[in-house]
């Protein structure tokens, strides 16, 4: 198959890139590799996949990967309307698996604007490609943070998403009806992946674990919120690419519902208090962390908790790896790799 990847620098994206292209297929990946956070860690991700860094550097260069055959990568904005059609036009995707979005939930308290252009306007061009360019499915990617205030958990796909807490969880709502829409209207057949707490090697420097790896070695305060009376659902990435992987090669198609379109949750379905988390990282990385615990932040909620049945009805899904193997991987990486990478210099500035 033909496979688009967007987000393909990110940290599910170049994971599911490179599993898909291992598997034989013909995979497209792009990315616009913005500076939410370093670079250096988006094109060592791609480096990961045989895409040479200075290569990819260019603007719509098309980058041909040296370790998996039949991989490319295009550094490219799904915002790009005029590029975007191109590019449907000249690969004829049989799949597209949207990953590329501006992330962060506390990101979007203090620079909303940046989340409408990408997960809004980007979307709707991703929508509008799968349409004219007669895709087969759309495979995207939501967020546990749609479940916003429900206090009822585990969280299931049927609950309620309509009381968000912030503006990132109110975007992927959005893209969720807007997919809707389009599978109404044209017979899109789009399945969204509502990802809950993910973790592992070539994680973000934004999320938890790379927080908490950060400061422990540092000797800097872990600021640990809400008191630490949080329980989330942590999801190590081998688990959520295999997943996302049974989505995307699955032909599978709910014949009970006239729309073809469906939600699943992808989680481990274990929640870890947040203490108990922080202590695990203690015992990998061997050092005690200097806790600051500090009340909720607005866009925080209490809990993640995902119930996965339909995932593991639809397509026997089954997540494997538990807390403590997940954060040696994490830890192991952490030191070894991440740690070296931070202290090159940084990447060459932006070639167009």
């Amino acid at each position: 198959m033909k496979i688009l990847v967007t987000g393909a620098a990110g940290f599910i994206g170049s994971h599911v890139m490179k599993a898909l292209a291992i598997k034989g297929h013909t995979v497209v990946g792009i990315d616009n590799i913005n500076d939410y956070y370093d670079v250096r860690l988006k094109y060592a991700r791609l480096e990961q996949c045989g895409i040479d860094a200075q290569e990819a550097n260019w603007e719509s260069n098309i980058v041909s990967s040296t370790t998996l055959p039949d991989c490319k990568f295009i550094r490219m904005d799904i915002d790009d309307r005029e590029k975007m059609n191109r590019l449907f036009q000249r690969y004829g995707f049989d799949k597209v698996v949207n990953l590329a979005a501006q992330a962060g939930v506390r990101y979007s308290i203090s620079n909303p604007y940046s989340y409408m252009r990408s997960n809004l306007d980007g979307f709707l061009n991703i929508l509008e490609c799968c349409r004219h360019y007669e895709v087969k499915h759309l495979i995207f990617a939501s967020s546990s943070s749609v479940y916003g205030m429900n206090t009822k958990v585990p969280f299931s796909e049927d609950d309620k998403t309509d009381t968000p807490v912030s503006l990132y969880a109110a975007s992927k709502k959005s893209d969720e009806l807007m997919a809707h829409c389009y599978s109404k209207l044209y017979g899109l057949q789009s399945t969204g992946l509502r990802y809950f707490t993910v973790y592992g090697p070539w994680g973000r420097p934004d999320m938890a674990p790379m927080l908490f790896a950060k400061a422990i070695l540092s000797d800097e305060p872990v600021k640990v919120f809400n008191h630490g009376n949080m329980l989330r659902d942590f999801t190590y990435i081998d688990d959520i690419v295999e997943g996302t992987l049974r989505i995307i090669l699955s032909d599978h198609v709910d014949t009970h519902t006239e729309v073809p379109y469906r939600i699943f949750n992808i989680g481990c379905s274990q929640p870890v208090k947040l203490t108990d988390f922080i202590a695990e990282m203690e015992q990998c990385l061997g050092k005690e962390a200097r806790k600051e615990f500090l009340d909720m932040q607005p866009g925080d909620v209490y809990q993640t908790f995902a119930d996965v049945s339909k995932l593991v009805e639809a397509t026997g899904y089954s997540p494997k790896t538990r807390l403590h193997e997940g954060i040696v991987h994490f830890a192991e990486w952490y030191q070894g790799v991440y740690m070296p990478l931070m202290a090159q210099p940084e990447e060459p500035s932006v070639m167009i």
